[in-house]
């Protein structure tokens, strides 16, 4: 049970203003360690729960909840182990998908990706010494997001708690904040449960304030019901999905034969052409193929060139084409190509967050004498530098690029450069049948909210899926098959708020705990000051 006899109640978020306090030297408050570490360890797991492909939104704030009420009462050292044990709790089966690269990748990855949640603990330990606590805590949760999306290596913004709302009553307020903002209703949500839990635990009593803070944890995801969204333009155009497959699986999944990847779109592309023909499909505006679905520089191999320019030709509408091209001889892109059926290949964008240890290899020379496998990335990509938005027939599409549609940023600036509607390409093919595929869709579809686009999902292996400017899945495939559609698909233009505001919800966040935590630290010393100078 965690309790909070020992400390005076100085967190109610309608309370009157109170000092704040700090427990005893050399204890906690509350709890004993063992219970505050089970504590965290369920927040952590039912945080994951709320992730797909499980997909249980609700269990999100729930996880928030038990994680803050395992810190409450906690002094800062301790609370520091506290969020890590949390966090690594939910990120090592929500990171799994990493496996397939090997095991020490994935314990190396959720070491350091812990320490966030532990450097977050420490504040946040001191915060809820604060009247209105929830609110700050929750204000530093997206700090710590923010700060997982810059560094090491250029960040890692996978696993953030709105990513597990691509469909709940929470994804709307993406429209108004973008993710930072959906994530910080759930942990809101989630810091009033607990201040529940921790109050009504060591004085059990049902009042006003219980009652309005309660209404306030139910009130956050009503009013992502509520938020208002643009409407339909009347637009719309036919794209052509084209999910090819791969020959092989894990790192060796284009096989013994680069060329068959190719080959398996090409193919694919050909047999949509004659499903048209043949009036089974829709004639498309333009067709989409994943990145990856060439690994051989069509600039360079003159095989490669004809194979996609026959499909192309066949199809006969301009098709997006993901690539692997060489910059130099020691460098290459990962790029989206548009394929004309007439010109051949034109326009280009290059994609501008690579992969770290996947695309390039940070801190090479070091790497690369240390662990063998680091040679597998091969030749070093390069990041592009510009916008994804490329000019495809009829409309000028939003090109992302795998990764980068965890990257608040990058979509945004996609979006304000005009494309409608985005394409997602991705290749899977190393994770195929872990929690990435459904975990990328999940952000697909948070992305289409948030920006007011329709969003085009295409995967080599899967999954490929169409995902309305609601957030709904309209079509979606299997994993390891190959795959062919037409979808048809709205395009818009209006922009939400949180296209238009970009990161200035973030900011105002950030700041707001950032200013919260120097103030409980102030107060802090001061007691400490005060008991010190008692004791003199």
């Amino acid at each position: 049970m965690l309790s909070d006899a020992t400390v005076p109640d100085v967190g109610d978020p309608a309370g009157s203003a109170e000092t704040p306090e700090t427990p005893g030297p050399g204890r906690d408050a509350g709890p004993p360690a063992w219970a505050r570490a089970l504590t965290a360890v369920a927040g952590g797991l039912l945080a994951f729960l709320a992730f797909p492909p499980i997909g249980w939104w609700f269990t999100a704030p729930l996880g928030v909840a038990l994680l803050f009420a395992a810190l409450h009462g906690a002094r800062p050292r301790r609370a520091a182990w506290i969020g890590y044990l949390g966090g690594a709790a939910f990120l090592f089966p929500a990171l799994a998908w990493v496996r397939p690269i090997g095991d020490d990748a994935w314990l190396a990855l959720v070491g350091v990706e812990s320490a966030f949640w532990a450097a977050m603990a420490v504040p946040a330990a001191l915060v809820m010494r604060l009247r209105l606590w929830p609110l700050w805590v929750a204000c530093l949760w997206v700090a710590q997001e923010w700060a997982r999306g810059l560094f090491p290596v250029g960040g890692f913004p996978w696993a953030r708690i709105a990513f597990s709302q691509g469909d709940s009553p929470y994804t709307g307020h993406a429209a108004l904040g973008g993710a930072p903002l959906v994530t910080f209703t759930v942990v809101l949500t989630g810091a009033l449960i607990a201040h529940v839990l921790v109050r009504g635990v060591s004085r059990p009593v049902w009042d006003r304030r219980v009652a309005a803070v309660l209404a306030g944890a139910v009130a956050l995801p009503v009013l992502g019901l509520l938020v208002p969204r643009p409407g339909d333009e009347g637009r719309s155009i036919r794209v052509g999905v084209v999910q090819g497959n791969v020959p092989g699986r894990g790192l060796g999944w284009a096989g013994d034969e680069p060329a068959v990847v190719l080959r398996n779109h090409a193919d694919e592309t050909h047999r949509l052409a004659a499903d048209i023909r043949a009036g089974k499909q829709p004639r498309p505006d333009i067709v989409v193929w994943p990145e990856n679905s060439t690994d051989i520089d069509p600039y360079r191999d003159r095989a490669a060139y004809q194979t996609i320019d026959a499909a192309v030709k066949d199809i006969g509408v301009p098709v997006l084409v993901g690539a692997v091209v060489s910059v130099s001889p020691e460098t290459r892109a990962t790029r989206s190509i548009v394929w004309d059926p007439v010109t051949g290949p034109g326009d280009y964008y290059d994609k501008q967050k690579l992969v770290p240890f996947g695309e390039f290899t940070p801190y090479k020379e070091v790497v690369l004498a240390l662990f063998e496998r680091a040679n597998l990335v091969g030749r070093q990509s390069v990041p592009g530098s510009g916008d994804g938005d490329l000019k495809v027939g009829p409309v000028t599409v939003g090109a992302v690029s795998c990764y980068e549609v965890a990257f608040d940023g990058i979509v945004r600036g996609t979006v304000r450069a005009g494309g409608s509607p985005l394409v997602v390409q991705t290749n899977n093919a190393t994770y195929e049948l872990t929690n990435l595929p459904p975990q990328q869709l999940a952000m697909s579809q948070l992305r289409a909210v948030e920006h007011n686009r329709s969003v085009i999902a295409v995967a080599t292996t899967g999954i490929s899926a169409y995902v309305s400017p609601a957030g709904k899945v309209e079509w979606r495939t299997a994993e390891l098959v190959p795959a062919r559609t037409v979808v048809n698909v709205p395009v818009r233009t209006g922009n939400t708020l949180a296209t238009r505001v970009g990161a200035g919800p973030e900011l105002v966040l950030i700041l707001m705990g950032a200013a919260a935590t120097i103030v409980a630290a102030g107060a802090a010393r001061a007691v400490r000051a005060s008991r010190t100078g008692r004791v003199r």
